[in-house]
């Protein structure tokens, strides 16, 4: 059986399989996106991999349990796969509900595609699967507003006419507004920082976490790379499991739970893959007038 706060050395499928059904409150992990990276080329990407991923998932999350699935979609002779939409579908063949669809903007670009023909590709996609009805959301508010908000507007009935809403005119907030749905959250480019390539950035795990559980609920990162998510859940006062497949990986991951503060070597970053700009580069690009 499977230990709670442990990180393991294997593939997800076979790991997930000695779950306990119902095991997991939230997921916060990210597919290999179309084969765009090669991760050490320890990394088998397919449909039949991702789908038994999602099955395994499917089974692990508890009622009212919650999957973040942060997604891209590689650019082929032209055209976006759109691999992206279709496991979000295929998440929800198999029963979870797709709660939400958001986005990640950051700050810079790869290169996916000709910026001859098109805008340069700056967010990824978010998808929030639940397992029933959502059991918990704790809503970040940090979205600065012009003064005290007054109710408004009207309520459009089923019949097309409209109705004032109750209340209008009260002032029923003096603070910072929920947070939208796309989220602006810098990538980790700083290589004092970076373990590997399309590696989440802290704030990105952290927000999720907070949105999605409370202290003392499991967390899962069926892939996860060098340990993000499973670090920031430690440091939120949840329990964690991580899986990884890499070696490498995994020893960074064990060693940023147990330092968070830990830094690699330089020789140890790893910054090669093909299909990325250099950050100094993207610097270049970026400001051009």
């Amino acid at each position: 059986m499977i230990k709670l706060n442990q990180v393991y050395c294997g593939d997800a499928i076979e790991v997930m399989k000695n779950f306990g059904a119902n095991y997991v409150d939230l997921t916060v992990t990210s597919p290999p996106y179309d084969n765009l990276r090669t991760y050490n080329n320890s990394s088998i990407w397919n449909w039949e991999v991702f789908a038994e991923i999602a099955r395994q998932l499917s089974r692990v999350t508890k009622q009212g349990g919650v999957v973040v699935w942060i997604v891209g979609d590689a650019t082929i002779k032209g055209s976006e796969t759109g691999t992206s939409f279709k496991q979000a579908l295929y998440f929800k063949e198999i029963g979870f509900n797709l709660h939400d669809t958001m986005i990640w903007e950051k700050q810079t670009f790869t290169a996916t595609g000709s910026l001859k023909t098109r805008y340069a590709q700056v967010f990824e996609y978010i998808f929030i699967f639940t397992k029933g009805p959502i059991r918990t959301f704790n809503p970040i508010k940090d979205r600065p507003t012009k003064g005290p908000r007054k109710k408004h507007g009207t309520i459009r009935q089923s019949d097309g006419s409209t109705k004032k809403q109750s209340s209008i005119g009260k002032v029923y907030s003096n603070k910072l507004a929920q947070r939208f749905n796309v989220w602006k959250i810098n990538t980790e480019c700083s290589n004092t920082n970076r373990f590997r390539p399309a590696q989440f950035p802290e704030q990105l795990a952290n927000d999720h976490i907070i949105s999605w559980s409370n202290e003392g609920d499991t967390v899962l990162d069926p892939m996860m790379g060098s340990g993000t998510t499973v670090k920031i859940a430690k440091l939120l006062n949840r329990n964690f499991i991580g899986i990884e497949k890499d070696p490498e990986y995994f020893e960074i991951a064990k060693q940023r739970i147990k330092n968070p503060d830990y830094k690699p070597p330089k020789q140890k970053i790893i910054n090669k893959q093909p299909g990325l700009f250099p950050q100094d580069e993207i610097d270049k690009l970026t400001k051009i007038k």
